[in-house]
């Protein structure tokens, strides 16, 4: 194994030694709650344990497998499921750069005992999953008391906090084109860009979170059929509640970004019709002295001809002709 660390307790006291060749033996008294945490496993000494606790070899094999999706499978003797932790990084300059850093997080729930698999960041970040803050949830429920159960609830808990979490900052990112849309100095360069970019993360997202519905609801079914610890049971309660709010703001948030989209593409119509309105009003009062210049450039005679009193008239048309035009266009805002 490459980063083993966990956690015992004993008639719902902590024990503060752990080793991880003693899970099977921790597992076997009753009297006797385990939690090992194993990060980047080697694939092998994972099989050997699952061998030695009687764990689903399939479930083993989508416990190390790239990029599994969240879901949660039933087994006679233990419960297996995968989520997603999310984490977010401030907003870059750079409009290609993801706002999210996802974590992998399996794990094998057992009757008295949890076992997570923590995978490094398939895109390559340096960050972890904080997974002290799982222990200091269970510390601050009391959950030496409830079994597993507390255990499992922590886990979950961390993780759907972290997923409001990067919910509210693509909603105050989404929010900040609204804004840059309606500037008055004009969005940005690359606001198109930043835009594709947030719905590249929010469907990653929508991927992590909509599934926490199914995984929660079948955790929480499985303990009520086991008929485990009641006093649980408005804590699952609240934790689908907060899983379905955020399913239900990532919806919006959906709606939203596919709206800064469109409403772009139409403010650059609006922006291009205004310029060509611009464009042609000037180039019709420009058309006027270059009309008139270019009727008195002719090798023809004409009346004024070589006279001063041509050239104040020619002049004076072009004068009139000009501020008609403008006065004229204006009043239908086109300049």
């Amino acid at each position: 194994m490459r980063q083993v660390q966990g956690r015992v307790w004993r008639s719902g006291r902590p024990v503060d030694a752990f080793k991880f060749t003693d899970i099977s033996d921790c597992l076997a008294d009753e009297d006797t709650l385990v939690w090992a945490d194993i990060y980047d496993p080697d694939h092998e000494a994972l099989r050997e344990l699952a061998t030695e606790l009687g764990l689903n070899m399939w479930a083993v094999e989508d416990a190390v497998a790239p990029k599994e999706r969240t879901k949660t499978s039933v087994y006679q003797t233990h419960t297996f499921f995968t989520v997603y932790a999310v984490d977010t990084r401030e907003p870059d300059t750079t409009p290609d750069t993801s706002l999210l850093i996802k974590h992998r997080i399996s794990a094998f729930v057992l009757p008295r005992g949890l076992i997570t698999v923590r995978l490094p960041s398939f895109n390559g970040e340096s960050t972890e999953f904080d997974i002290s803050e799982v222990s200091r949830r269970f510390d601050d429920l009391g959950g030496q008391r409830y079994g597993v159960g507390s255990l499992v609830h922590a886990l979950l808990d961390v993780v759907v906090d972290g997923h409001f979490e990067a919910v509210e900052a693509l909603d105050d990112a989404i929010e900040g084109l609204e804004d840059e849309l309606f500037a008055d100095g004009g969005p940005r360069r690359g606001l198109q860009r930043r835009t594709f970019q947030l719905r590249k993360d929010l469907v990653d997202l929508r991927r992590v979170v909509l599934p926490m519905r199914e995984v929660v609801s079948t955790i929480q079914h499985r303990r009520l059929d086991s008929s485990t610890e009641p006093a649980l049971d408005p804590l699952y309660a609240d934790l689908y509640d907060h899983v379905l709010r955020a399913s239900e703001w990532t919806e919006s948030l959906r709606d939203m970004v596919t709206t800064v989209f469109e409403t772009n593409l139409s403010l650059q119509d609006a922006r291009l019709n205004t310029v060509m309105k611009k464009l042609s009003g000037w180039a019709a009062i420009i058309a006027v002295p270059t009309a008139i210049t270019g009727f008195y450039g002719q090798n023809v005679l004409y009346p004024g001809i070589n006279t001063a009193v041509g050239f104040v008239a020619s002049s004076i048309l072009i004068v009139v002709l000009v501020i008609l035009l403008y006065v004229m266009f204006k009043r239908r805002d086109w300049l």
